[in-house]
Order: C-alpha cells, then sequence, then structure tokens
C-alpha cells in the first residue's frame, strides 16, 4: 500500500519536526492540501508554505488542490518539484485540458471527486489521468467520519479502470483510521491519505507501518 499522510492533520507550530518524522518514516509520499475557502468552506495554506516544505520533504509530494480554478497554478506547482497535481473534477471547467497542461509541465495529474460524484462522470478522462482520489469524507476539514459508501465507489472505480485499460491510481482521503483502511484495501485502492491516523499518533511510525502492511 502506498501511504500518504495528511500535513493538514501536523503541527504547524513546528511543521519541521513533523517533516523531519516523514523523512526517517516509510511513507511514500506527502499529501497537501490547499484550500480556498471558496470551493470548499475552509483556507488551509499557500505557496509560501508549500515552498518551504518542499525544500525539506524529502518525499514526492502529492498536491491536491481543493480550489476553483487550480490551472492558474501548474506552473507555480511544478516550479516546487511536485510529483502529482491533483484536481477536482467538480472545479475544472475544461478538465482534459488541465490533465494535459499539468502533464506538459513535467507531473504527474490526478483528479478527485467528492461523495456525491459518481464515478460515472469519469468514463471519458479515466485513460488520461495517473491517478482518481476520491474524498470519502465532505472536503475542507480534517477529522470527519467515513462515509462507508466509499468502498462501493472505489469497486466501482476498479471495474473502470479494468474496463477501460487504465493504468490509473487508485486514492482514498478521509477517515483513513485502523478500521476503515483494511476495507479499503479489500475494495482496491492503492494509496491512502492519512490525517489524524498519523500526526495526531503516539506512534506515527507505526500507524504508517501498518497501513503500508495492507
Amino acid at each position: 500500500m502506498i501511504v500518504s499522510p495528511s500535513l493538514l492533520a501536523a503541527n504547524f507550530l513546528d511543521l519541521r519536526k513533523d517533516i523531519e518524522m516523514l523523512n526517517t518514516s516509510n511513507a511514500d509520499w506527502l499529501h497537501l492540501d490547499v484550500m480556498d475557502g471558496s470551493f470548499v468552506p475552509n483556507i488551509s495554506f499557500g505557496f509560501p508554505v508549500l515552498e518551504q516544505v518542499a525544500k525539506i520533504c524529502e518525499k514526492p509530494l502529492d498536491v491536491h488542490f481543493m480550489i476553483l480554478q487550480p490551472e492558474r497554478y501548474i506552473k507555480q506547482t511544478a516550479a516546487l518539484g511536485a510529483m502529482m497535481m491533483n484536481v477536482h473534477y467538480e472545479a475544472c471547467t475544461h478538465l482534459h485540458r488541465t490533465v494535459q497542461e499539468i502533464h506538459d509541465a513535467g507531473m504527474k495529474a490526478a483528479v478527485t471527486l467528492n461523495p456525491s460524484t459518481p464515478i460515472c462522470m469519469l468514463e471519458d478522462i479515466i485513460c488520461d489521468v495517473d491517478m482518481v482520489l476520491l474524498m470519502s469524507v465532505n472536503p475542507g476539514f480534517g477529522g470527519q467520519k467515513f462515509i462507508m459508501n466509499t468502498l462501493d465507489k472505489v469497486r466501482q472505480l476498479r471495474e473502470l479502470i479494468a474496463r477501460k485499460g487504465s493504468k490509473a491510481l487508485i486514492e482514498v482521503d478521509g477517515g483513513v483510521q485502523h478500521e476503515t483502511a483494511p476495507l479499503l484495501a479489500e475494495a482496491g485502492v492503492d494509496v491512502m491519505v492519512a490525517g489524524s491516523y498519523v500526526f495526531k499518533a503516539d506512534d506515527p511510525h507505526a500507524n504508517i507501518d501498518e497501513l503500508k502492511r495492507l
């Protein structure tokens, strides 16, 4: 299992300590949630923070834009050295163009679906993206309860990927912990985003290792 801890749950008074913890862990990526207060009802952090994080993080950056018109920031995201730029289906008027521009900038392209957006909306884009992120909570805040219907959506997405011959990974974000993670793994998830389960843990390395073994 690929594990991508979410910086949103980290201690923002001591980000260096938490990032150094990740650097010495078996985590695969670092998940970065950028929120604008318009697309989602919260504001997180922007490029001043991202640029400093990128300087010291040794893990590939998995940047998730929960914002309107994310295409405005493709060049800036590429300049960070980001591995993955992730945009919401619901936020992109011209999704295919945005995916192309992300690839042209040298990054992998991912698309996210909100809990109420059906998998069928990906029929015409699934072969063009490197990953699909399914939100298992409503985007905007950490620490929410896992939406169980996500398991059915993972299975539907796995079927679509197989039917279309896509190589896209399946990522899930929201409510990932010791009870939900095995269910997600069984349903066919490739990447798990974990916030509180990692950064609020007494032993973050142990929780990361637990997820990786799934």
